[in-house]
């Protein structure tokens, strides 16, 4: 169901905070021809943690009429509670997505049981398919192959997008979850490697800047030609690593704003980039051509 490169897209803003809904626009045409193969609303690029429902339905409304499936659209409903999470799946999936994407819930740091029967309650309620989300550097709290195993067999879980750097994981998911689902790398800097050792795409930070580039590498691994992806994200290599010199989506939102695509908002506790990362961020950007 899923494969090639996604955009863990962010949400533009004003200065002020607000949701910048003109820019919202170019970014979704800007990846529309970019060759981008779908875009998470609302994930944690999308400062998931500091927007309100109506401003996430609104996002999602907005993209889903200017899409108009010429690429997947995907949206983030993970809380910290099973039941938030389980009411949120129901009014997001009736917006007309493709799927949810349900990070594990943070702070509470569930048992693997725990996690299981959260992602069965939310799949139950879900009136669409759901990609789980792993990120254990973001929530404290690690979903490990042996339940997403489990996972995998009920009938609305079809992915998962894996934030783990370790290929060997990747191994163990691809064979234990069978053919039938897919797993996606959520780490760009082995994201090539990721898909050369059987997971089927990326949810990226890095294709919120360079999506041609990141879907190319993500084709050429696809089918199988290691050399070229190589060789295609060579000049992604700084980039990958730069853009988490301070957090998610700090320095993404600051080489946007570079780029003429987003105005400068960020919500608090976020603040801009430090001004002695500007440099090493110019510089990753010139590597990539951008």
């Amino acid at each position: 169901m899923f494969s090639g490169s996604y955009v863990a897209i962010v949400t533009p803003m004003g200065a002020d905070g607000a949701l910048d809904f003109d820019a919202w626009s170019g970014l979704l045409e800007f990846h529309l021809a970019q060759g981008t193969r779908g875009i998470v609303v609302g994930g944690t690029t999308g400062e998931s943690a500091t927007l309100e429902d109506l401003e996430l339905r609104e996002l999602v409304v907005r993209a889903r009429e200017q899409i108009k499936g010429r690429m997947q659209l995907l949206a983030g409903a993970g809380t910290s509670s099973t039941a938030a999470t389980v009411e949120r799946a129901g009014w997001i999936g009736g917006l007309g997505v493709d799927a949810l994407l349900v990070v594990t819930p943070s702070y509470n740091k569930p048992t693997q049981e725990g996690l299981y029967l959260h992602y069965k309650a939310v799949a139950a309620a879900s009136p669409v398919p759901v990609v789980l989300y792993n990120v254990p550097a973001r929530t404290a709290v690690d979903l490990l192959p042996q339940t997403v195993a489990r996972l995998a067999q009920l009938p609305r879980i079809v992915a998962l997008k894996e934030a783990v750097a370790d290929i060997g994981r990747v191994r163990e998911l691809t064979a234990a979850c069978g053919p039938g689902f897919d797993v996606l790398s959520g780490d760009d800097a082995t994201a090539r490697e990721a898909v050369l050792a059987g997971a089927r795409g990326v949810i990226s930070v890095t294709a919120n800047v360079a999506p041609r580039c990141m879907s190319e590498v993500m084709d050429a691994a696809l089918a199988g030609k290691a050399e070229e992806a190589a060789r295609l994200g060579a000049c992604l290599v700084a980039l990958h690593e730069r853009l988490f010199l301070e957090a998610n989506p700090i320095p993404v939102k600051w080489v946007l704003q570079q780029m003429g695509l987003i105005g400068p908002g960020l919500r608090l506790p976020l603040t801009q980039l430090s001004g002695k990362f500007h440099d090493r961020l110019r510089e990753a950007m010139r590597a990539a051509g951008l």
